[in-house]
């Protein structure tokens, strides 16, 4: 996967709540700590994102994207 964006930090899936539209996804990161972030529930099932999966956490401006290599 390759991104514009510099800020990526590798991590778990620790949790994902599902909502009607949007879904709540925790990701731990080594230091431990888990970062928050809030994706479509498309997003979730696009990745084929459960719970356990190691994950990549992009940080660019004021979003906090999840993406899965």
């Amino acid at each position: 996967m390759r991104l514009s964006a510099r800020n990526i930090i590798r991590g778990k899936v620790e949790k994902i709540e599902k909502g009607d539209v949007t879904a709540v996804v925790k990701v731990k990161i080594e230091t431990p700590v888990v970062i928050t972030s809030v994706i479509t529930r498309e997003s979730i099932e696009d990745l084929n994102l459960k719970e356990g999966d190691d994950a990549v956490v992009v940080i660019k401006s004021t979003e906090v994207m999840i993406g899965k290599e």
